[in-house]
């Protein structure tokens, strides 16, 4: 099963618009020189982030969780002159790395960089946003959501993008519900949540490690 399903990624990414030469450099130093380079978004999914960003045209992103960088280039490619992309993340010992390539990509004029925690950050910057990308601390995809949609941030039509909704498969793994896994737990109350919130409409992709296309309405 799982030769297939590495077949199935090999011929997805053969068919697909190949990545820039700047991504495949910043995917390669991400490689290298982080610890855990498997939180990069990566070719696929950063593609489908660029194209979600095509088709609703945001003028305002704020992304939770930056790492190195490599989503909000995606994002940021795909929006039109005038628009913003806040990028927020708490580990200021890899910024340099997204600064970087911010620069090499000539849309730091687009993308902001903070550092910090977006429950502190995002109440700062205020105003409304068209689109939020999730990726940051799992244990805090609640408090995110709540701030987000009782903080007056977003409006009928935002979208909240929210990644790693599968976990693993440890959603569905039963050996692992009743452990003291604040990550896992979280993830399955922060599904059942957005899934019973009559404000918003959601489904999930089940491409990668799950990600939830979050509408409000």
């Amino acid at each position: 099963m799982k030769l297939l399903e590495d077949k199935i990624s090999d011929y997805i990414k053969e068919n697909s618009t190949q990545e820039s030469d700047l991504l495949k450099e910043l995917e390669r130093k991400t490689n290298i020189l982080t610890v855990q380079p498997r939180m990069m978004s990566g070719h696929i999914q950063g593609s489908i982030l660029k194209m979600l960003i095509y088709m609703q045209q945001p003028k305002r992103i704020a992304e939770i969780g930056t790492f190195t960088g490599y989503s909000a280039i995606c994002m940021a490619s795909a929006m039109k002159e005038g628009s913003e992309l806040h990028t927020i993340d708490i580990n200021d010992e890899i910024s340099y790395i997204a600064e970087e390539y911010f620069e090499k990509s000539r849309l730091s004029h687009i993308i902001k960089q903070h550092i910090g925690t977006a429950l502190e950050i995002i109440p700062k910057l205020g105003g409304i946003f068209d689109l939020v990308f999730m990726d940051g601390d799992k244990r805090e995809y609640i408090e995110y959501y709540n701030m987000l949609m009782d903080g007056g941030y977003l409006q009928s039509g935002s979208i909240i993008l929210a990644d790693n909704v599968l976990w693993d498969g440890k959603v569905v793994d039963e050996s692992v519900k009743n452990l003291k896994d604040k990550y896992t737990s979280t993830i399955i109350e922060f599904n059942k949540l957005v899934s019973n919130d009559n404000r918003v409409e959601v489904i999930i992709m089940p491409f990668r490690d799950g990600m939830s296309i979050i509408r409000v309405k």
